[in-house]
């Protein structure tokens, strides 16, 4: 659903701006040569998308800055910047219907498989958010499956059915009694809000990159009631957070960025009695692509 969204987003903005093209070449004159007419086409067809991606990011980067924003904020707003181009243009438009449980190369076979991880993504994205993670965790011999959670808008515990599903198929595909749950903004609630139903018996850690533990002031802009329920110490959250256990926070690491432009105030993004870990100079989504919190992240695997 979103990755066809995407394609018909993308070519409505790359037809409006070779339009514009057209538009500015013809207002410059008749003098100009074909190649040159066409060259202003290209660019205008390709600059309309880098403009709009850029204002968006530039905004919620401006939005979430911190009082004293360094040179890592804006390490921050260029890497950001980079991560959307590469996530929304080149990664999640071409994404499939179906995904499958990524088992390990068949040289690692001799070798005990290390614990399945799945891999649940966060509001409107879908699994391809995970490509550079996935690699990363196959290459180190992990069982991985990564999922997309459908429609975009509804309850979080409406995603919880299919994050049972895809434990259950992870399971039965590796054999394995455990998995580990890795969630990036919205879909660490989910895991959360899944545990709340089924429990933690299966689960061997949460880990959550990003995710809005107490709620983020980003969410009072949306009507959805997803994103309702992410609103900063909403009533969602406080259900959710008195029905955990001590027990259930000792599986649970988190990680989150000084500088997210999503989810803030960003420290406080914690939860009592869970391992916490901050990096800076990193964006909302290129929590996925840094290859800091990539180590990071294999490190509480092993």
């Amino acid at each position: 659903m979103l990755a066809r969204l995407l394609r018909r987003i993308y070519f409505i903005q790359l037809l409006t701006g070779a339009l514009l093209g057209i538009y500015v070449a013809e207002r410059l004159g008749q003098s100009g040569t074909m190649a040159m007419a066409m060259a202003m086409v290209l660019l205008c067809a390709v600059l309309l998308p880098l403009l709009l991606q850029l204002a968006v990011i530039s905004t919620s980067m401006i939005l979430s800055r911190p009082k004293r924003a360094g040179p890592l904020w804006w390490r921050a707003f260029g890497g950001e910047f980079l991560a959307a181009l590469r996530i929304f243009w080149l990664q999640m438009p071409f994404a499939s219907a179906k995904t499958e449980v990524w088992l390990p190369d068949t040289a690692q076979e001799a070798q005990p498989w290390r614990v399945p991880v799945l891999l649940v993504h966060g509001y409107i994205s879908n699994y391809r958010v995970w490509d550079k993670v996935a690699r990363a965790l196959h290459h180190a011999g992990h069982p991985v499956l990564a999922i997309t959670l459908e429609p975009l808008f509804t309850s979080i515990e409406d995603y919880t059915p299919q994050i049972q599903q895809a434990v259950q198929q992870l399971k039965q595909a590796t054999g394995a009694p455990r998995v580990t749950l890795v969630g990036h903004s919205m879909g660490g609630l989910v895991i959360r809000a899944w545990l709340r139903q089924h429990g933690s018996a299966g689960v061997a850690k949460v880990i959550t990159l990003g995710t809005p533990h107490q709620g983020t002031q980003s969410a009072a802009w949306s009507p959805t009631t997803n994103t309702t329920q992410m609103k900063r110490h909403g009533p969602w959250l406080k259900d959710l957070h008195a029905s955990e256990t001590p027990e259930t926070r000792q599986l649970m690491y988190i990680a989150l960025t000084s500088h997210d432009n999503i989810v803030y105030p960003q420290r406080e993004q914690v939860l009592e009695g869970a391992e916490v870990t901050e990096f800076e100079g990193v964006g909302h989504l290129e929590l996925c692509l840094d290859d800091r919190v990539i180590q990071w992240l294999l490190q509480k695997l092993d």
